[in-house]
Order: C-alpha cells, then structure tokens, then sequence
C-alpha cells in the first residue's frame, strides 16, 4: 500500500506532472523501440544493406 500511496503523491496527484510523465515516458519508449527496432534490422540484414556493401562498388579517391 505504500508503493501506491507514493505513486500517486508523485505522479497522479497533480494533472501537470500526470501529463509530462505520460509525455516523457511516451517519448522514452519511442526512442527505445526505435533504437531496438533498428538494431534488430541491422542485424538480420547484414550483408545486404548498402553501408555493407559499398566498398565492393564504390572505391574512394585517394586526394580526397
């Protein structure tokens, strides 16, 4: 009962802060996904994607 008690005391309390939690914590989980998501992709798809391969066709000038 203390955990809940201080739950809300904190977060659901005061609407201002309920809400900015609620943003920070939709924000937070976005960029997780987002960052998991792409990592995951990397990894079943390496060697075929284009950052992997390029050497093979692209082969850089030496001035520059």
């Amino acid at each position: 009962m203390a955990l809940a008690n201080a739950f809300y005391n904190t977060f659901v309390k005061r609407n201002s802060v309920f809400v900015t939690s609620i943003f920070a914590g939709a924000f937070a989980f976005s960029v997780g996904f987002d960052v998991a998501v792409n990592n995951f992709w990397d990894r079943w798809n390496q060697g075929k994607q284009w950052k992997d391969i390029r050497a093979k066709y692209i082969q850089e000038d030496a001035d520059s």
